[in-house]
C-alpha cells in the first residue's frame, strides 16, 4: 500500500518546557503526562471545570519538553489559558511554528508515530520536510471513513463532554492518573454509565446535510449533524434512538458504528 502524507495547516504546536513542565500539564490534562517519554505521543484534552471540552490535544514528548498539538485557530486561546494556570510553576509556554503532518495508508515514514487514538488513522509527524502528496481534505475524508470525530472541527468549544466525543474509547482519558481539570464530572459519567449520546459517523447519499440539521427517528429527535463530506458526516446521536429508520430533512441516513468501537464499551 502507498503511504499518503498531508500537511495539517488546521493544527499548530505549543512547546512547554522547564523543570515543572510534565507535572504542570499532568495536573491539567486528561492524559498522563508525568510518564511521557521523549518520542511518546498521547491523546488528551484540557476541559473546563464543569468537564466540557475546551481543547483536544496530542501530547508529544520531545527533547525534554512537551509539545501540544492543538487546533491552529485555538492556539492563542490555549496559550492564554496555560498562562492563567501557570502561577509559580517553573515552565515556559511558547508557540512552536513547526508544521504538523499526518501519514496513512502504508508504512509510516521516519519520524512519524502511530496515532494514539487508533492505528487505523495512521500516524502523525512534527517538523521536517516530508513530501506531502495529499491534502488536508484527503486526510479529513480518511478520518471520517475511520469514524473518528475531530472535536475542534465538529463541536463548538465548551459544549461537549469528552466521553460524548469518544475520548474514553480513543485513549484520550487516563482514569487512573488522579486529578485533572473537569475530572469529577468525567469520572462520574464513566462510573455510572450515564452516556446518552456519542459522536458517530453518518452515511447518506449525496452532499452532506447542513451542520446542525436534526436527525429524526420517526417524529423523535435522535441527534444532529456535524461536519461532513459527500456521503459521510459526523453526528451527535442519542444512543437510545438508533434503532429504526433515521432521516435528515426527509433523506434516509444510517449511523455506522466504527470497527474500532465494536470491541469497546458502549
Amino acid at each position: 500500500m502507498t503511504t499518503r502524507i498531508a500537511r495539517l495547516d488546521s493544527r499548530a504546536l505549543i512547546r512547554v518546557s522547564g523543570p515543572d513542565a510534565r507535572p504542570f500539564l499532568h495536573n491539567l490534562l486528561t492524559q498522563d503526562v508525568e510518564t511521557l517519554a521523549d518520542g511518546d505521543l498521547r491523546f488528551g484534552a484540557l476541559l473546563s471545570p464543569p468537564g466540557r471540552l475546551l481543547f483536544d490535544l496530542f501530547i508529544r514528548g520531545a527533547d525534554g519538553a512537551v509539545l501540544l498539538d492543538v487546533a491552529a485557530d485555538r492556539r492563542d486561546a490555549l496559550l492564554q489559558r496555560l498562562g492563567i494556570y501557570k502561577l509559580r510553576a517553573q515552565v515556559e509556554v511558547e508557540a512552536d511554528d513547526r508544521p504538523v503532518f499526518s501519514a496513512w495508508g502504508g508504512p509510516l515514514p521516519d519520524g512519524f508515530v502511530d496515532d494514539p487514538r487508533t492505528k487505523d488513522l495512521g500516524g502523525r509527524g512534527y517538523g521536517g520536510t516530508p513530501v506531502a502528496d495529499a491534502t488536508e481534505a484527503d486526510y479529513r475524508a480518511h478520518r471520517l471513513s475511520v469514524g473518528v470525530p475531530d472535536p475542534a472541527a465538529d463541536a463548538p468549544s465548551d459544549t461537549t463532554y469528552p466521553i460524548e466525543a469518544n475520548f474514553d474509547l480513543l485513549n484520550g482519558i487516563d482514569f487512573q492518573k488522579g486529578c485533572f481539570v473537569g475530572q469529577e464530572t468525567t469520572s462520574r459519567m464513566k462510573r455510572r454509565g450515564d452516556i446518552r449520546k456519542r459522536m458517530l459517523p453518518l452515511a447518506f447519499e449525496g452532499p452532506p446535510p447542513p451542520v446542525g440539521a436534526e436527525i429524526l427517528n420517526g417524529d423523535l429527535r435522535a441527534g444532529e449533524v456535524l461536519g461532513g463530506i459527500d456521503g459521510l458526516a459526523m453526528a451527535t446521536v442519542r444512543l437510545d434512538r438508533l434503532d429504526g429508520a433515521l432521516t435528515v430533512d426527509g433523506r434516509a441516513v444510517t449511523v455506522r458504528r466504527p470497527g474500532w468501537m465494536t470491541d469497546r464499551t458502549q
